[in-house]
């Protein structure tokens, strides 16, 4: 088998706290990372789940069933309600990247976590949130007011910590379901919109900033919200954001279903990412192991050329109850390691 080159967390990983994510994942893949998230603990374990609170309790809103979710609530703007008043406070971004990056600079500076590695921050661009969690009808007027918001939390995390060691990663997943037409957006011509909202997220963050983009078809009770023909969706938003952007694209991640071991790779033929950017593609699944993620590998190798591997999406709803019969993060980080090479030589290079 003919391993991949390099690791990616796209942000969850099923911990308790981020020093044990820090110190767990180091310790397993520490040369196959180029970067380390916190492992978006707690409240941000269910991805944007902590955003829906600050809708729900915020007096411009009212509750309402979900239009594109059944059995799911979502809000409104109440009636009378201009949107130009209506403000968010702190998202809680910011202040869980400046705690979690304390621990990160203690922890590489005992050595723990490799030297290479940079601190990685995973964030929804402001549509994700605002399409999960607001009417359709109301979209397009509230977007705004939360994206201030949301670039209020990116400037205090490029103040708090040093951009020479800090990578930024949008995670976009309700804007693929409009691109690929199992989300409905809130305008016409969705490629259109959403690659220019992709880029305008890049405007705001420096270019010595490493950025990559995630690029997603979800996890709603551990299933996709539609499993995708193909990767050619995701191949042609990718060669879109790199053709659009005006500064460095160090990363793009696209998901591979698990079912997928044949020519539904033959889009990656298509991919025109700049040679610097890294592509990783999450083909890695538990149920499958090792022999499974070194089938994909092999299919991937026909049609795309160097690449990473991560999981299908993010860790965060695994079960990691260590020694129980519910433990499957120790595995699934094995499964990594085993079917990719370092990056870099050092720590943990020999697993």
């Amino acid at each position: 088998m003919s391993a991949a080159e390099g690791v990616h967390f796209v942000g969850g990983v099923p911990l308790d706290g981020v020093e044990d994510v820090f110190r767990t994942t180091s310790d397993v893949l520490g040369s196959r990372l180029r970067r380390i998230p916190d492992g978006e603990v707690g409240l941000r374990r269910f991805w944007i789940g902590c955003q829906a609170p600050l809708l729900a309790l915020n007096f411009a809103f009212e509750l309402v069933d979900h239009d594109q979710l059944p059995g799911m609530l979502s809000v409104r703007l109440r009636d009378g309600v201009d949107p130009a008043d209506v403000a968010f406070g702190p998202l809680g971004y910011a202040s869980s990247a400046i705690l979690a990056y304390d621990v990160f600079t203690r922890l590489q500076g005992e050595g723990v976590i490799p030297g290479h590695c940079r601190f990685q921050v995973s964030l929804p661009g402001p549509l994700e949130v605002v399409a999960g969690f607001v009417r359709t009808e109301d979209q397009r007027a509230i977007e705004p007011r939360y994206a201030e918001a949301m670039w209020r939390e990116v400037d205090a995390i490029l103040a708090a910590i040093p951009n020479d060691r800090l990578a930024i990663q949008w995670d976009t997943c309700l804007q693929v379901g409009m691109v690929d037409g199992w989300w409905a957006p809130p305008f016409d011509r969705p490629m259109e919109n959403v690659i220019g909202r992709l880029v305008r997220q890049a405007e705001h963050v420096p270019a010595e900033v490493e950025m990559g983009y995630h690029l997603c078809y979800g996890d709603y009770g551990h299933r996709h919200f539609r499993e995708p023909a193909d990767l050619a969706v995701c191949v042609a938003m990718a060669n879109a954001i790199a053709a659009s952007l005006d500064r460095p694209l160090n990363w793009i991640y696209i998901p591979v279903p698990i079912e997928r071991d044949d020519d539904d790779f033959a889009p990656l033929e298509g991919l025109a990412l700049p040679s610097a950017t890294e592509l990783y593609l999450g083909l890695v699944h538990y149920r499958h192991g090792v022999e499974g993620a070194g089938r994909r590998i092999a299919t991937a190798r026909r049609h795309a050329g160097t690449f990473g591997v991560a999981t299908e999406c993010g860790m965060a709803r695994r079960p990691a109850d260590r020694g129980g019969v519910a433990d499957t993060l120790d595995a699934l980080l094995a499964i990594h390691a085993e079917v990719s090479d370092p990056v870099v030589a050092g720590k943990g290079a020999d697993r």
